[in-house]
Parts: structure tokens; sequence; C-alpha cells
């Protein structure tokens, strides 16, 4: 998986704000959401960032896979990643 062409981004106070040039349209992601964007950026798979993520954060295996899922969905949906490599 790797960012849309059609994004730009940028960290701030340790969270991250992502612009659709498409769309017009800026996104905010949280300090955890930030570090999701930074691992997508380095084009890792959904599992090789829930490994990150398991190994940085105190969270369930479980809820980290689903709420994992979610945000790449939500990411996909809104045109600011491409889930193929």
């Amino acid at each position: 998986m790797r960012p849309s062409e059609n994004q730009v981004s940028c960290s701030l106070q340790g969270e991250a704000v992502i612009l659709n040039y498409r769309s017009g349209v800026y996104y905010g992601l949280n300090p955890v959401g930030a570090r999701i964007w930074e691992l997508i950026q380095e084009s890792r798979t959904a599992p090789e960032v829930h490994q990150d993520i398991l190994s940085e954060y105190e969270v369930d295996s479980d809820r980290c896979w689903n709420d994992l899922q979610r945000i790449l969905a939500e990411l996909q949906q809104a045109g600011l990643i491409d889930l193929e490599r």
C-alpha cells in the first residue's frame, strides 16, 4: 500500500494533516493515525503496519487489526491511499 498521488501531507505537533488535491478536503490524524500514515509512506503492507503498531503501543492484537482495517478503508475511500503495492 502507498499514499495516493493526489495528496500532500505534513506532520503537525505529532499529528498528521493530509490534503486531497482532487476534493480539496483536509484530513487530520491523531498521533497513532499519524504513525500509521508514516508507515504507509514506507510502502508497508497492512500486516507489517499491524506488527509495528503492536510493538510500539500497548493494544490488543484483534482490536489493533480491526482499527487498522477501518482506518485503511477510510483513507482509501477518501482517495488518500492506494492499497495495491
